[in-house]
């Protein structure tokens, strides 16, 4: 059994990465401020500290990636 159509899709998916993310920008954006800010303060970066933007950054992305042609 052969692996290989495994990573045509694989490639393919990360063909598409640049645009999906593209899309995001203003979430990313929030999300990395967000990081650090959390890290440069004095307490250390800890688990779900930016957990609201990240997860506007994950839905938009999963909007994007569906958006975007195969």
């Amino acid at each position: 059994m052969s692996g290989r159509g495994v990573w045509l899709r694989a490639r393919a998916r990360l063909r598409r990465f640049p645009a999906a993310l593209a899309a995001c920008g203003d979430q990313a954006a929030a999300y990395g401020r967000c990081v650090a800010a959390a890290a440069a303060g004095p307490a250390e970066l800890r688990q779900d500290t930016c957990l609201e933007e990240f997860r506007a950054l994950r839905e938009c992305f999963a909007q994007a990636a569906k958006a975007t042609p195969k």
